[in-house]
């Protein structure tokens, strides 16, 4: 049974062994080299309150999370949030996206974002429709903007405008 929580600090580790998988195996994210357990437990801190972060447990394991971040930095974009997801290897294909994905839009809504947005490496159909289930809309693409595995790589992007509230 996966459970849903707020992250911990108790999770850096498993949360470290999955964004490292994808860093090694996947274009789901553009940094090139491992995360150390110092850059994790840092990037770790800048969550809660405004920008949750969540995990999804099965059988007392993190097999996957997500979060909400700043899109920009700039006060007019206040009410806009990125979302990111990762489910680790062995846990794929299993809902668990789903479940994140279901439950970090709950909290935006809660937490009165306007609007979702999310950069998708041109590929990543599984990711794609996830966002697509859950309203998202493809609004755009930068064409050849990360360079990783030795090929030039778009990036799609993807928005959901919450409900008015």
């Amino acid at each position: 049974m996966i459970q849903l929580r707020n992250a911990s600090a108790g999770d850096a580790e498993a949360l470290l062994t999955i964004y490292n998988h994808a860093v090694i195996h996947t274009t789901a994210t553009f940094d090139l080299q491992e995360r150390t357990r110092e850059q994790q437990q840092r990037w770790m801190q800048q969550y809660g309150g405004r920008y949750p972060l969540i995990v999804a447990e099965r059988e007392g394991t993190v097999v996957g999370f997500a979060c909400l971040s700043p899109h920009r930095s700039k006060p007019a974009y206040a009410q806009t949030a990125e979302i990111s997801l990762y489910i680790a290897p062995n846990a794929q294909g299993q809902g668990i996206g789903s479940r994140l994905m279901s439950e970090i839009l709950h909290q935006a809504e809660q937490l009165k974002y306007h609007v979702i947005v999310a950069g998708i490496t041109e590929g990543n159909e599984a990711s794609v429709r996830l966002h697509e289930k859950y309203g998202f809309q493809y609004v755009g693409r930068f064409r050849e903007v990360g360079y990783k595995f030795g090929q030039w790589l778009d990036v799609c992007y993807y928005q959901r405008i919450m409900p008015a509230k």
